[in-house]
């Protein structure tokens, strides 16, 4: 039996919002588990308040930092991880880095980045550059900010949790023929593409469309959310940018994991994840959109068989144990292998 590896996560965790069944990170670790390898989780956010709680609540939190990354180094000198999985969590720099590598030298250090525009982010290609391997959740221009750096890196798909991501029999509430869930654009640093906020627009106006986190209505989370989505019959899936390589948020991957038909903008290199016609549908405009949603929601068989055989082929292919399995293949081999993604 291979030698399981002590895998130390430094995350901020959120365990104290309903976002937490939302974190790519919770998923992860599941799989590492069931590989058979040991986790612990050094709640970065959560230190600052054990090492100055008066501090924390009154200064800066970056008078702290020296505290929790003192606290960060005992944990690892006393835990001796063999793989440390770095976050791009608030307030850790690359000095934090420094200091894991001078405790743990031998350890493989990682991260996964799954936001937009990593040359925007602070501190993210700085951290990046002190790492073994960072994996994104795209294989176009925020993947090169990447390579141009230096770091070797790879695309990685986001994970879902068939555990809890599955269709769910809900009550009439929940029911509507289209569903999106998130905001119409984040904020002026990010040049979102003008069809995301013209498409939701005209959903907003439409009594069989049901929309929550734009335009005023509310947000939803925790097992609500779950239920939202398994109530739609047809979810809208599209992005801040449309032109990155592979690049979907994880709201498609929740929205195919529970078992809805889906929507989605297309990508490049879109088919390598996901066929058209056979796991969702793909549309390049706004007229495509109503027109392929108008067909679906009239022909019930041929949408409920798309969205059926999505959500098997999601649970299969992205499942939590499937990733953290490549992610340890990169560790042991220096690549992995997928279906969408010879890594070389």
């Amino acid at each position: 039996m291979p030698k399981a590896k002590r895998i130390l996560i430094i995350e901020d965790m959120k365990e104290y919002s309903p976002k937490f069944l939302l974190s790519g990170l919770r998923k992860q670790i599941k799989g590492y588990v069931r590989l058979g390898h040991d986790v612990h989780v050094f709640n970065y956010g959560d230190a600052f308040w054990h090492v100055a709680p008066v501090m924390s609540k009154l200064m800066k939190r970056r008078w702290c930092k020296q505290y929790v990354d003192d606290l960060l180094a005992k944990v690892i000198g006393s835990y001796g991880p063999d793989i440390v999985h770095l976050s791009f969590a608030n307030f850790i720099d690359g000095s934090t880095v420094d200091r894991i590598r001078q405790t743990v030298p031998n350890a493989f250090l990682l991260s996964i980045d799954g936001d937009p525009w990593p040359e925007l982010q602070a501190n993210r290609v700085e951290i990046a550059s002190k790492l073994d391997f960072v994996f994104a959740t795209n294989n176009g221009k925020w993947l090169d900010v990447y390579r141009k750096a230096g770091v070797p890196c790879a695309f990685l798909p986001n994970p879902c949790d068939p555990d809890i991501n599955y269709r769910y029999d809900v009550e009439g509430r929940w029911k509507t023929d289209i569903l999106f869930t998130g905001k119409t654009k984040l904020n002026k640093r990010y040049p979102t593409d003008p069809m995301r906020h013209e498409l939701i627009s005209r959903l907003a106006g439409m009594d069989n469309a049901t929309l929550y986190g734009c335009f005023g209505r509310p947000r939803i989370d925790g097992m609500d959310y779950l239920y939202a989505i398994s109530g739609a019959r047809i979810a809208l899936s599209i992005n801040l940018a449309n032109d990155v390589s592979m690049c979907h948020s994880d709201r498609l991957t929740h929205y195919l994991a529970c078992g809805t038909f889906v929507l989605a903008k297309r990508v490049p290199d879109a088919d390598l994840l996901f066929k058209d016609g056979v796991h969702l549908r793909y549309f390049d405009t706004i007229d495509e959109f109503f027109e392929l949603a108008d067909w679906h929601l009239a022909h019930e068989e041929e949408r409920a068989g798309i969205a059926e055989c999505g959500m098997r082929h999601i649970h299969a292919e992205f499942n939590g144990q499937k990733l953290a399995k490549y992610i340890l293949d990169v560790v042991d081999h220096g690549s992995y292998e997928a279906p969408w993604w010879p890594c070389r």
